[in-house]
């Protein structure tokens, strides 16, 4: 534990309180703590002025990551109304939905208390066990939007943005984006200089907002050639504002002609027609998963006009974009 703990009243603007669930992903447990480390003083000495942390538990036995790695809780948990919020990373789904109530009654005395509760990835599924979630929109990675929605229907998923803010409730799809929301909270309290400061440390642009949108599930094609497997992972990452074959080449160091000869060589399909197909099945997705426009699913896989989104989704899917809508 550090030299600098929290006390009992807090005198910093900022004060968390971390609950691990077995299991728990490190990358957003880290990135978040992270942030409030750097936001909470001056330099790189890491003492809790600005802010304070403490990570709890029932006990002080060691919680074990997805990765393997083990974090010890300082303390036990303790009287909710000393933190500005409570923070509970989720980790590995079996053993979130299962056991650990003692995380369930202390959400509940914080909620009791009146302490906003932060959600980072699965920590949103601890949240719903605790009945905190009801009628509240709940954002979820799109890798466990179906986990959601097959388990609880007294929540509103949001599978298309980094997170979400409801007020005393703020759930976040996880991984890195954990940094961004810490961002957006440290910001909140500290203002924007610490939250900048703390971001240009790790080595990031400026937060992403928590609308900005999750990346698209990853599509499994099978493709044998390096150049055309790239070329792949170009499209997937440039929906919004599709490249040209040339841009692409280009990116890539590769001719644009033999870019192409080697797509159709490997895909059987022009690389044009390919990345549309890639964008139409993002469309779809959306579609099926969120509740957002058509104008704006069509601008979001890289069509301007929605009337030309509409056609070549019809033609890709023998139905129009509203039809699975209603």
């Amino acid at each position: 534990m550090p030299e600098t703990t929290l006390q009992t009243h807090h005198s910093a603007h900022l004060a968390v309180g971390f609950i691990l669930m077995p299991s728990f992903t490190l990358l957003p447990f880290s990135a978040f703590i992270d942030a409030l480390r750097l936001a909470a003083d001056e330099g790189d000495k890491s003492r809790q002025v600005n802010c304070q942390w403490t990570v709890m538990g029932p006990d002080l036995a060691p919680v074990s990551s997805s990765a393997g790695v083990t974090v010890k809780p300082w303390e036990t948990y303790r009287d909710p109304s000393d933190f500005d919020y409570i923070v509970v990373v989720g980790g590995l789904l079996d053993q979130t939905l299962e056991g650990s109530d003692h995380v369930v009654d202390y959400l509940q005395r914080a909620d009791d208390a009146h302490v906003p509760i932060v959600g980072l990835c699965t920590g949103s599924f601890v949240m719903i066990r605790a009945g905190l979630m009801d009628q509240r929109r709940c954002c979820v990675s799109w890798f466990h939007h179906k986990d959601l929605t097959d388990r609880f229907d007294n929540v509103t998923p949001v599978a298309d943005q980094l997170f979400v803010d409801d007020g005393d409730r703020i759930t976040c799809a996880g991984g890195a984006v954990a940094a961004d929301l810490a961002a957006y909270i440290i910001e909140r309290h500290l203002g924007q200089n610490w939250a900048r400061k703390s971001l240009r440390i790790l080595v990031m642009d400026n937060p992403r907002p928590a609308d900005a949108p999750q990346p698209q599930p990853g599509a499994d094609y099978e493709v044998s050639n390096r150049w055309v497997a790239r070329a792949l992972l170009l499209m997937e990452q440039n929906l919004s504002r599709p490249l040209s074959t040339d841009e692409m080449a280009d990116r890539l160091a590769i001719s644009k002609r033999q870019l192409e000869r080697l797509f159709i060589s490997d895909t059987g399909e022009s690389l044009q027609k390919f990345y549309r197909k890639i964008r139409l099945r993002y469309g779809l997705w959306l579609l099926q998963n969120t509740d957002r426009l058509i104008t704006d699913i069509g601008q979001e896989c890289g069509f301007s006009d929605t009337a030309h989104f509409s056609r070549v989704f019809r033609q890709a899917f023998d139905k129009k974009p509203t039809d699975y809508r209603s």
